[in-house]
């Protein structure tokens, strides 16, 4: 393997060699290069795959335990120095920037304007397990939201990155710089790279800047609050709720293990006027158990796992939540008859969107935790009386190393060859985070 500092010197004033700090996943790569410009990040990436060098881009860090391992890792983009506000169009309620800017700080940049980009990722398991709290802190940066497709409680009025980004500038393997969307100078025919590198996990290409679509600031917020004993219960006011004309933001759940209540949270967004109008109906529908508060209950936003537990995603059709809440019941019994332990999984979300995460104690085992997973993703890949309705998947988004080890972290993958068709033409020689994606991509 070529040495990254002396191929990279020339073109990168910014380079040194990897210390421990840099690792991925247990990986150290042999260098770290901070470019300050497009550019300078194009003639990066051309140097490096010219001499067959594996890139990993990251931004804060907050989200590299996401993913799976990857099969090499020689030198590690680190985008935190492209963290410009390129252009903020308050009347049209579009910003572009770079994609190293941090999710607080551009929240900092629009706040002024009374203006949002309406994406709160959960905060990391590392802030969680720091005890960080703060709004945006451990959120990451935008490029890292965009590359794994973070999205928090407000993905049901707002949606996912995929939805708010309407113009993206990459840089691919070969040092191309290619941009399609909106806000941006050259478009590529035939491709909407937005989609594409929502997700990717840095296996496409590196994100270098991004145009979102804005909203604006809430004048007011308000929680309503419920406690149900079931999960169909849990089910009926979440219903209830996304069904109205009340229009929430989020319809969140907490179970903090099998057998315990499930609390219900749902956020409301407006005028003061409007709100409280809007929270008294709400109250009327759900009931005399549901209260109203200005500020959410402590798991709001937050994700489930510490850094040493094991994390799943589990996205499945909104109207099957208790189906799915009994399977992942279920599942940890089948772990504990196999031989594994009682398992106690916490689960929370947004089960008005149909996605849940799942976290196992940092305690579990590789086997246990290897069993769980098997048994949760039998149940949900073929779901009994949900008609045409596709059935769930899990992914595992983060675990120790044992665990990981044990386990697949994507499951089974529906369209491998057209995945794997794209990842060729973007990156032929395989030198974008190798494996970091699903079937190996």
């Amino acid at each position: 393997m070529a040495d990254p500092i002396a191929v990279l010197g020339g073109v990168c004033a910014d380079v040194r060699p990897a210390v421990a700090a840099d690792a991925v996943l247990g990986m150290v790569p042999a260098a770290v290069a901070a470019p300050a410009t497009v550019a300078e990040a194009s003639e990066v990436m051309r140097a490096a795959t010219g001499h067959g060098l594996a890139i990993l881009p990251r931004g804060t860090g907050t989200k590299l335990a996401w993913g799976t391992r990857p099969d090499r890792c020689d030198l590690v983009v680190d985008t935190t120095r492209l963290d410009r506000v390129i252009e903020h169009a308050a009347g049209d309620l579009v910003v572009r920037v770079e994609a190293g800017l941090t999710m607080a700080r551009l929240a900092a940049e629009l706040g002024p304007a009374g203006q949002q980009l309406a994406l709160d990722p959960p905060v990391s398991a590392a802030a969680v397990t720091a005890g960080q709290g703060a709004a945006g802190a451990g959120q990451g940066t935008v490029g890292g939201v965009i590359a794994t497709g973070a999205a928090g409680p407000r993905r049901l009025r707002y949606g996912a990155p995929r939805d708010l980004l309407i113009g993206i500038t990459v840089v691919l393997a070969d040092g191309t710089v290619a941009a399609s969307g909106g806000k941006v100078v050259k478009n590529v025919a035939g491709y909407d790279l937005g989609k594409l590198f929502t997700g990717s996990f840095g296996t496409l290409g590196l994100i270098a800047e991004a145009a979102f679509r804005l909203h604006p600031l809430p004048q007011t917020t308000a929680y309503v609050t419920l406690t149900c004993s079931t999960a169909a219960d849990a089910l009926a006011a979440v219903g209830a709720a996304v069904e109205s004309q009340l229009v929430p933001s989020a319809a969140e759940i907490d179970r903090p293990e099998a057998g315990q209540p499930v609390s219900v949270c749902l956020l409301f967004e407006g005028t003061a006027e409007a709100i409280t109008e809007r929270v008294a109906r709400m109250r009327d529908i759900l009931g005399s158990g549901a209260q109203a508060g200005g500020a959410p209950p402590a798991w709001w936003g937050r994700s489930i796992a510490g850094a040493d537990a094991t994390a799943l995603r589990i996205v499945f059709a909104p109207g099957a939540l208790p189906f799915v809440l009994d399977a992942v019941d279920q599942a940890a019994v089948t772990a504990g008859i196999m031989g594994a332990g009682a398992l106690r999984p916490a689960i929370r979300g947004s089960a008005g969107a149909g996605v849940l995460n799942a976290a196992l104690d940092p305690q579990t085992s590789p086997d246990a935790a290897a069993s769980f997973v098997a048994a949760l993703r039998r149940r949900l890949a073929a779901p009994p009386k949900w008609g045409d309705v596709p059935g769930g998947s899990v992914t595992v988004v983060h675990a120790p190393t044992g665990i990981r080890d044990e386990v697949d972290a994507w499951g089974p993958v529906t369209a491998a060859e057209l995945m794997q068709a794209v990842k060729d033409q973007f990156d032929p020689d395989q030198l974008m985070a190798p494996g970091r994606f699903a079937g190996g991509i």
